[in-house]
């Protein structure tokens, strides 16, 4: 009894913020009111605008035309702001996170108390903080993103949940979370052209964190590992990515994937130049091993994804994967890499790991049996 009780006052509540009655709205400048004193800068993301007015407030506007108001501590949600403009009130905190895109940048960012419900469990990160956080308890598993615990996110206070795209397939859950009174903040870094346009999602995140200082110097980093790595030269090196799924055929990267990018930037050349629908939001395509083999048998490497498949150790366990592979070139010359399990949990690090690609394709990495987020099989 006491616990529905307790989830009632916190509906409540969040209905109160929604319609300004514990934010304030009645007093201070109005909406139209606010003076702008700039707006953030980006290199390479264009699905965000951050644009900043005077007295701490910041608006943030994403390209599915989400606009939310960042308020600063102690302020109040100014008298006429548009009902389409969602409150974000600081300090941030209580976040539920389904993204898993953006642990890495919150953690980059020394943020991650900002969180408090996961929608990956501790054995699904590959983020030792993040890992840590939830061990502690400090972060506790909330359900999927297409069945989060309403319940649990109430009880704990949530005020926002930052989704991935994935939640466009379950809007009824988007509904849900707003009509508790929960912002949901659908993170589009995966639509950003270039690589680094992910990485530079972290100056999103800095906004709502007030850490805009840290996201700078983070993304500069990267960019500066990027900037080694690309020299606009090719290598002449040829190169597929790719998993076996358990049916047997090989699931490889779309065409101008982010992946598939990065591997053209670091001056390699993707086996398949034209393989998958652009207009489909999926980064895989799946194909028969013939055809696989056809495209990527005279590769001059190739790199096991096992973000998805469990990692690999050996070439011999490779081959028990399909022992047409024998035949690969790459196979014969010692040149299959693995990655790591965490590829894709790093979003802030697209700048080293476009660097390790060029160390591969380059044969800087041919005497080494590994290099940042890549492990040779022997």
């Amino acid at each position: 009894m006491r616990r529905a009780a307790a989830v009632c006052l916190v509906i409540i509540l969040s209905l109160c913020i929604l319609s300004g009655c514990a934010g304030g709205g009645d007093e201070g400048a109005s909406f139209e009111a606010l003076k702008p004193e700039g707006s953030l800068h980006t290199d390479y993301a264009d699905k965000f605008s951050v644009d900043y007015y005077e007295g701490g407030y910041k608006l943030i506007t994403i390209t599915d035309d989400s606009r939310f108001l960042v308020i600063p501590e102690g302020g109040k949600l100014p008298p006429g702001t548009p009902g389409d403009i969602k409150p974000i009130y600081q300090p941030v905190k209580n976040v539920y996170l389904a993204a898993t895109s953006a642990m890495c940048l919150f953690d980059a960012l020394q943020s991650l108390d900002a969180i408090r419900l996961s929608g990956t469990k501790a054995e699904g990160w590959y983020i030792d903080n993040a890992v840590e956080a939830m061990e502690d308890g400090r972060i506790i598993y909330a359900g999927k993103y297409s069945e989060p615990d309403y319940e649990l996110l109430l009880s704990e206070g949530c005020p926002l949940a930052v989704e991935s795209m994935m939640i466009g397939h379950a809007s009824d859950v988007k509904d849900k979370l707003e009509e508790l009174g929960i912002t949901v903040l659908v993170d589009k870094s995966s639509l950003e052209e270039h690589p680094l346009g992910r990485t530079e999602w972290i100056k999103l995140y800095g906004a709502l964190l007030n850490k805009e200082d840290e996201a700078e110097t983070v993304f500069s980093e990267q960019k500066a590992a990027f900037d080694e790595a690309v020299t606009g030269d090719s290598t002449g090196k040829t190169a597929a990515f790719f998993y076996i799924s358990t049916s047997g055929k090989a699931v490889v990267r779309k065409s101008g994937d982010y992946i598939t990018k990065m591997i053209e930037l670091a001056g390699g050349e993707y086996v398949f130049s034209d393989i998958g629908d652009p207009e489909v939001k999926t980064s895989t395509v799946t194909v028969e091993m013939e055809t696989f083999f056809a495209a990527a048998r005279d590769a001059d490497y190739i790199i096991y994804n096992a973000t998805i498949d469990k990692e690999l150790d050996t070439m011999d366990e490779l081959l028990e994967k399909s022992p047409l592979m024998a035949d690969f070139k790459a196979v014969k010359n010692g040149r299959v890499w693995c990655t790591d399990k965490n590829v894709y949990q790093e979003t802030t690090k697209l700048g080293e790991m476009t660097k390790s690609f060029h160390m591969i394709f380059s044969g800087e990495a041919d005497s080494l049996d590994r290099v940042p987020f890549f492990y040779r099989l022997k």
